[in-house]
């Protein structure tokens, strides 16, 4: 029968991880590994933020949909209660 290798056989670990750190400071230099995780920190608080910003202007239209729903069922109810009130006053004089 034949054995199966698997292409991808899990998460490096120890001896891995090693072989792979050592051939990226082989590819950018030790000078240059800081600048690169700073780098790539800056961009991550950039994408965070941006992130942020995108929910709380969703959350902000959901609210104002909210506020706008209320306010529309108010303006509903008095023009309901002026509509009764006529409605009385005209019974009134009949």
């Amino acid at each position: 029968m034949l054995n199966s290798i698997p292409l991808f056989p899990g998460l490096p670990g120890g001896p891995e991880l090693l072989i792979v750190l050592l051939i990226v400071v082989l590819l950018f230099g030790a000078n240059k590994l800081p600048q690169l995780a700073r780098s790539s920190g800056q961009a991550m608080g950039e994408f965070r933020r941006g992130r942020q910003e995108i929910e709380e202007e969703l959350k902000k239209g959901v609210e104002d949909t909210d506020e706008d729903e209320a306010a529309a069922d108010e303006e509903e109810a008095e023009t309901e209660s002026v509509e009764t009130e006529a409605e009385t006053e005209a019974e009134k004089e009949n």
